[in-house]
Formats: C-alpha cells, sequence, structure tokens
C-alpha cells in the first residue's frame, strides 16, 4: 500500500469515474485503474463496484476512504515540520473566502502578501461558511476567512478585524430621518436580505432577534449588494451592508448611510483552520499580512459582535 495508490482512491471516490480520476492525478486512466486493483487485491476486498454506472463505493470502500483521507492528510505533515524547522514560507497554499468578504478584503491584501511572499502559490477561492469549514476538515483547504465564531471544536479562530453594520436607507424609508440607528428601529419585514446560504443574512437575522411571522410581499433571492442597494434605492426597503461595502459607494450614495448608536452591532472577521494546523508558516504570514493591513483601514472597538449562525428557532 502506498501514497500515491490511496491519493487514487480518493480521486475515484470523488468523481467516482476512473477516466476523470486519472486526469486528476496527471496520469493514465490503465495506469490508476491498475493501481486501485492492486491495492484491492493487497486488500482482498472490494472498494469500487465496477458493475454500477457510474460506480458505486462498497460499505467496506467507504470505511477505507474514511481512514484513506487521514493517512493522506497526515503524510503531508513531514514535508510541513521540514518547512516550519526551516523557516521557509512558500509552496502551494489555498484560501477560502466567503463571498460577502471577497470583493472588499481580497482587493486590500492580495498584492501586498503576493510581493512579500513571492514563492507562495496562492489559490483563492468563494467558498459558503458550511462548505469552508467541511473543506479545511477535510483537507481541500488550508484555512479561509469567515464571519466567526462558528463553536467549531476543531476549528481555531484568529481574529482580523471587526466590521460594524451600516443601514442604508432610502429617503421613502421611515427610517431616513433619522441620523443614528437603534437596533430596536429594525423591523425585518422591510429590510432587504441575502439569499439563504449568506451568513451575513444570518447576521442580520440575529440583529432583529426575531424572525417575522408576516408574509412579505415579494420575496428575494439575491447574493450580492451591490443589487441590493439597487433595489433599496427604487424605495423597496432599507438594507444593512458591511463597513467595508460601504467605503466604495459613490458621495450621491452616501447620503443614505447611518451608523447604529454604540455600541455598533458588528461581525467578526477571522481567519480560521483546522487546530491540526499544516503550512504553519504561510498560515501566520498571511495573517500578521492581513492585519497589518486592516489596521489602518478598520479600527473598531466600542461594538457588539453578532452570531453568523442561523438563529435558534423558539
Amino acid at each position: 500500500m502506498t501514497i500515491a495508490q490511496l491519493k487514487y482512491l480518493l480521486a475515484v471516490a470523488k468523481h467516482l469515474n476512473f477516466t476523470k480520476a486519472s486526469q486528476q492525478c496527471h496520469v493514465t486512466q490503465p495506469t490508476l485503474s491498475m493501481q486501485i486493483q492492486k491495492l484491492e487485491d493487497e486488500l482482498g476486498v472490494i472498494i469500487f463496484d465496477r458493475a454500477r454506472k457510474p460506480i458505486k463505493i462498497t460499505e467496506i470502500g467507504k470505511k477505507i476512504i474514511e481512514q484513506a483521507k487521514i493517512i493522506v492528510n497526515e503524510s503531508g505533515r513531514i514535508n510541513d515540520l521540514v518547512q516550519q524547522e526551516k523557516g521557509y514560507i512558500g509552496g502551494a497554499y489555498k484560501l477560502g473566502i466567503i463571498p460577502t468578504i471577497v470583493p472588499t478584503l481580497l482587493p486590500m491584501f492580495l498584492k501586498t502578501f503576493l510581493k512579500k511572499y513571492p514563492e507562495v502559490q496562492l489559490e483563492v477561492v468563494e467558498i459558503s461558511t458550511e462548505q469552508m469549514i467541511e473543506a479545511i476538515m477535510e483537507g481541500k483547504i488550508d484555512a479561509g476567512i469567515a464571519a466567526t465564531p462558528l463553536e467549531e471544536p476543531k476549528i481555531e479562530e484568529k481574529v482580523l478585524y471587526f466590521e460594524p453594520f451600516v443601514g442604508f436607507i432610502p429617503e421613502t424609508h421611515r427610517l431616513f430621518q433619522k441620523k443614528e440607528l437603534d437596533e430596536q428601529d429594525l423591523d425585518v419585514k422591510d429590510i432587504l436580505l441575502l439569499d439563504e446560504g449568506h451568513c451575513f443574512r444570518d447576521n442580520i437575522l440575529n440583529i432583529c432577534r426575531m424572525l417575522s411571522t408576516e408574509p412579505k410581499q415579494f420575496d428575494l433571492k439575491i447574493g450580492n449588494f451591490d443589487a441590493l442597494i439597487k433595489m433599496s434605492k427604487e424605495g423597496l426597503g432599507m438594507t444593512l451592508l458591511p463597513y467595508l461595502q460601504t467605503e466604495d459607494l459613490c458621495d450621491k450614495d452616501k447620503k443614505y448611510l447611518r451608523n447604529f448608536k454604540k455600541p455598533e452591532p458588528a461581525r467578526e472577521v477571522s481567519l480560521i483552520h483546522s487546530k491540526d494546523l499544516f503550512k504553519k508558516n504561510i498560515t501566520n504570514a498571511l495573517y500578521k499580512t492581513i492585519k497589518g493591513i486592516v489596521k489602518g483601514a478598520i479600527e473598531f472597538y466600542d461594538v457588539r459582535i453578532i452570531s453568523p449562525l442561523p438563529p435558534k428557532k423558539s
């Protein structure tokens, strides 16, 4: 049994297709099939039922695959330990970022980080918080940037900054004349929200403390702030934006912004990774780079952290 065979095994389990798995592993399909067959012969079990289309993983195969994930991930530790000992900052590194943070934070640090650490091959993927946690646990990504706290026992969170929520209120809205917002002013019925699956939506629902039982006249399935802003300006309701998103608004639109009374409701944004940390040197370098950049752009201390987790139903 070899690490290479286990990697082939995981590729087939992912795609349920030998051709696609061989392409992922950069080997010929016959080579990959032969190595999987050798592994099955060595273990004396059938891992993949090839008679099914698509192929099906056997019950014993499922158990073997779960163990293979652990072994492959742990095998990467040896090289990681050596690189840490040498103080080397380089190599492949995959970072996940949630959609509501990508457009504002990524441009702030990416160029600086790549210039400072030219030997890091950084891959950035936009991903939901739920998918991010799973990908970190399975070793598919090295770290992520997400709204926290997440209450995940196997995830470590390194806080980067606190980002207040800012009201965007059109002239026709009942709160437009207010200079400062109070959380008690909010009514979820007239707030335009991102689509389900975005933790920022859950942040806002947690500020409102409860879900309205009254049906809305219309329901939106929108995944970006620009669309919410346009809908709000049409008089369809107010919305809430993260502070950094408001920095890019034109002066004409900034007249619609309203801050909250202190302590301002805010989201906590952190660099998260498995407590069994791989590639520690790159992770620490990334954290220090982002922390140093945002410190000058967003310093808020008198805030109340709002949970990004879905509101608990009473």
